[in-house]
């Protein structure tokens, strides 16, 4: 029950500080599109950050943290410190070293990597040329990320979430200021440098707490250490799973270069939009997890392991699955009030809401699979997930290429078909992790989990109909009544509901907020 507890209030703390980097992402999503809608140019912008965004996660986004954070753990769990910054080092000096040489080809190989590989549907040579500086300029920021990944990882082990949490934010108020402050002048150049200076920030945010853990650096590279080959080890399974997963995005954007303009900027904020309940609601309790699981299982502890994992499950799903249907269902208001203003049209607003429809429709997969993913990772096996990663991600590939062609046949949107590939290939991949997870814990306490899924498709289920009778009675009123009211009424009868059903989350958070309010709660 410590971890459990451990694990709830970390949870708490990153939700908060992730719904914060949700707000500022939001901002300037809103500010961005404001300022050039669903452009030519904010496609050329979307599809360069995906070559600095690819360098990243291949060498220390997830791929680094997943075998990182359960090895420096280990080390901390033993109180092996001197050992846990050589590794620490060690991994710093690989990344830099790793990502400055992938950079550095990647800028000189910038125009056969666009016009062959990333968006050979730019006919026009001038947007294939902005295209090219565009990711010229932001490429250094893999390497501003990938040292601020691992100072992330270092943080967490040591079970400090918050400021790391906030990193996130840390980054959108870079691309608000380049937004605000030198696109004017500088057009989509400045939201191009207000990448570098946002990911800068990503990391400095981080060095005051890094230095307080007593930072003992080594200007090694650890090759032979046997704790750095068994990072390494770890991360070659989930490199690949994460390289088929930017397989995936780079198959997207160059079939969204082919489709009306707007389509790449349209699944690219569509995508946003769903992380944002993913990142607030999964990656938070996945984040403040992970490191929990791994000491647990560093323990021997496999009993306490699967009853976290199992509570973990329970409130992703209590969250992610309202989540679903609520923007489902409200997604035209809230797109309309958040974005449909300066160059953002009502065209715009089809071509992300038609996106979302699909991309939402997988909201519930993304947060599971988030979970098991990170679960998987701190019991040291990087190799199962990344083995059904690979074959759901390449069955997205395949979906994206039948689904785009399908919707274009039938009169739809054909972006809107790569959304659905998305989401199929997510469950998919989802519901094979989660039985492979149930028999490597001997059970999850399955009828833990749907008991809770149970409940949660009741109230949310409940919340669908009032929101359809929500729009249906507003017809045409302000976005802002609509979407915010909607929001407002759909939450309140989800929780009501919830509570009604004795769910036991939503009892003990009342216990809570009884407790700090110095009522006595009702037994």
């Amino acid at each position: 029950m410590d971890g459990n507890r451990q694990i709830a209030r970390a949870a708490g703390l990153v939700m908060v500080a992730f719904i914060v980097s949700q707000l500022a992402g939001l901002i300037y999503q809103v500010l961005a599109a404001n300022a050039f809608g669903t452009n030519q140019s904010m496609d050329a912008f979307n599809a360069a950050n995906r070559v600095s965004e690819t360098l990243f996660r291949l060498i220390a986004g997830g791929a680094l943290g997943s075998a990182f954070i359960p090895t420096f753990t280990a080390l901390l769990v033993k109180e092996d410190w001197e050992r846990a910054w050589k590794l620490a080092s060690a991994i710093g000096n690989i990344v830099i070293i790793i990502l400055s040489t992938l950079g550095i080809i990647a800028a000189i190989f910038a125009p056969q990597i666009v016009h062959r590989f990333l968006a050979p549907g730019f006919q026009d040579p001038a947007l294939e040329l902005l295209t090219i500086q565009l990711m010229r300029i932001m490429l250094p920021s893999s390497v501003l990320f990938g040292i601020s990944g691992l100072v992330m990882g270092i943080l967490n082990s040591n079970q400090i979430f918050l400021i790391p949490a906030l990193t996130p934010a840390m980054y959108r108020l870079g691309m608000i200021f380049g937004t605000v402050v030198l696109a004017p002048k500088m057009g989509i150049y400045g939201l191009a440098w207000g990448v570098l200076i946002g990911a800068s920030a990503h990391l400095l945010l981080q060095i005051p707490t890094l230095i307080r853990q007593n930072v003992k650096y080594s200007p090694i590279l650890g090759t032979k250490l046997p704790e750095v080959r068994e990072v390494i080890r770890l991360m070659g399974p989930r490199f690949l799973g994460v390289a088929v997963v930017e397989l995936n995005f780079w198959v997207n954007t160059r079939l969204a270069s082919f489709m009306p303009e707007g389509s790449v900027t349209g699944i690219t904020v569509a995508f946003v939009l769903m992380l944002m309940p993913q990142a607030a609601i999964a990656q938070s309790i996945a984040t403040a997890a992970m490191p929990t699981l791994a000491a647990q299982f560093a323990r021997s502890q496999l009993d306490e392991v699967r009853e976290s994992l199992t509570r973990v499950i329970r409130s992703v799903l209590l969250l992610s699955v309202p989540a679903s249907v609520g923007l489902i269902v409200l997604r035209v208001p809230v797109i309309q009030l958040l974005f449909q203003r300066g160059e953002f049209t009502e065209r715009s607003t089809e071509l992300v809401a038609w996106a979302l429809l699909w991309y939402v429709a997988g909201l519930v997969g993304h947060s599971i699979l988030e979970v098991l993913a990170r679960a998987f990772y701190a019991l040291h096996d990087t190799k199962t997930p990344v083995i059904v990663g690979v074959v759901a991600m390449s069955l997205n590939v395949v979906f994206s290429f039948l689904f785009s062609a399908l919707f274009r046949s039938v009169g739809w949107m054909p972006h809107g078909g790569l959304a659905l590939a998305n989401s199929l290939a997510t469950a998919l991949e989802m519901g094979t992790l989660l039985f492979l997870m149930r028999n490597r814990l001997n059970g999850l306490q399955g009828s833990r989990l749907l008991s809770g899924f149970g409940a949660a498709s009741l109230g949310s289920g409940i919340m669908f109909f009032v929101l359809w009778g929500w729009l249906s009675l507003l017809g045409d009123s302000s976005p802002l009544v609509i979407a915010v009211g909607g929001i407002a009424i759909g939450s309140l009868v989800y929780a009501l509901v919830i509570i009604l059903l004795r769910v036991t989350e939503a009892n003990q958070l009342l216990r809570v907020v009884a407790s700090r309010l110095g009522l006595k709660p009702r037994r």
